[in-house]
């Protein structure tokens, strides 16, 4: 019969290495949530200011809010796939 010896599953990493590893996933983790905050932030700015430049209402500020997640949600994407 088959038998499982559980050295054989556990990886040799000291503790070190783990809390390393640990802080590496969270410092990604919080620089994707930033940057996604970030980009529709600066969009929204950038709408903004460039609705009242130019007088044209609501819509740059919408499309400065879209563009700014779309391009969020690009780099959360970018920055999260690095995780694993």
């Amino acid at each position: 019969m088959f038998t499982t010896s559980s050295h054989l599953n556990q990886t040799d990493v000291s503790p070190d290495e783990e809390k390393g590893e640990v802080n590496r996933k969270s410092g990604l983790a919080y620089a994707a949530a930033i940057s996604l905050f970030a980009a529709v932030v600066s969009g929204l700015i950038a709408g903004w200011l460039l609705d009242r430049w130019l007088g044209t209402g609501p819509w740059l500020l919408v499309a400065g809010i879209v563009l700014g997640a779309a391009a969020g949600f690009y780099e959360f994407i970018r920055i999260t796939s690095k995780i694993t």
